[in-house]
């Protein structure tokens, strides 16, 4: 797995995720997938169709996970 790419649900993080950084994660594991920091513009579209689309996907899990406890590991 990528390294910057962090555990987003509490209590790794103390609150909720922001849009940012579920954008940022997605940004870095298309990257990573892709094996290109920033596509060539014919590939632009796609790149940033599938960043939008692991955002949409990684706000959906954190939505609907069910943390139960206190100190839930990750």
């Amino acid at each position: 797995m990528c390294r910057s790419i962090k555990t987003l649900r509490p209590p790794a993080i103390p609150e909720e995720a922001t849009e940012e950084e579920m954008r940022a994660a997605a940004l870095q594991y298309v990257r990573k997938v892709s094996g290109f920091r920033a596509p060539a513009a014919h590939n632009q579209e796609i790149f940033d169709r599938a960043v939008a689309e692991i955002a949409d996907a990684t706000r959906r899990l954190l939505d609907g996970l069910e943390i139960r406890g206190a100190d839930a590991r990750t």
